[in-house]
């Protein structure tokens, strides 16, 4: 019994870490920057009449019951639950928010494609959204596109970010090691060939 006891704790004790994908994928969720636009169902638990969905305003806020013109652009999910509990801690005990996306629309929420695209555009972001998933969304490279030279760039904190992407491999050889989570706005630029 003892013996079947430590084997599990050691088989739970070594489970394995998420792929790096899957943690690229939360790390992007968690990053999402919500934008004016964007379409946002605030649920307040225990209080039904507090729950709503709304827009966020061209100027930034949002407006709930008990809570008006709350600051949203430039706040992740999480960030403005918190703001919004804080302030309905004054009217309800103990709030707890939850803030869900149900239309992702702002500039902030697109992964922007520009280059040697068939149709170069900015598409919507959605959860675990990749590089091969943006082109094909683009129709594809362009016959003039220097693939391998294709990168993506990036803001971070305030510094720019660029990662290169060698497409033409990832589309033509089957390296899914170029097939680089993308998150909410990015460019991927690809570049033309020089003949």
């Amino acid at each position: 019994m003892v013996s079947l006891l430590l084997g599990c704790v050691s088989a739970c004790a070594s489970t394995p870490p998420p792929p790096d994908g899957a943690t690229a994928r939360s790390a992007a969720a968690e990053q999402y920057i919500i934008g004016p636009g964007d379409n946002l169902q605030v649920f307040v638990w225990r209080n039904p009449d507090l729950s709503v969905t709304v827009p966020v305003r061209p100027d930034g806020k949002i407006s709930t019951p008990l809570v008006e013109n709350m600051d949203a652009v430039g706040k992740t999910p999480s960030q403005l639950a918190r703001d919004m509990e804080a302030v309905l801690g004054e009217y309800v005990r103990s709030p707890k928010v939850n803030i869900i996306i149900t239309l992702a629309v702002s500039t902030l929420s697109q992964v922007r494609v520009v280059g040697q695209v068939k149709k170069p555009q900015a598409l919507p972001y959605r959860e675990g959204m990749t590089v091969l998933d943006v082109i094909l969304a683009v129709d594809g490279l362009s016959e003039f596109a220097a693939g391998n030279r294709s990168r993506i760039v990036r803001s971070e904190g305030g510094t720019t970010r660029k990662i290169r992407v060698k497409l033409d491999d990832l589309l033509n050889k089957g390296d899914v090691s170029q097939n680089f989570p993308v998150r909410p706005g990015d460019v991927l630029v690809v570049p033309q060939s020089f003949l």
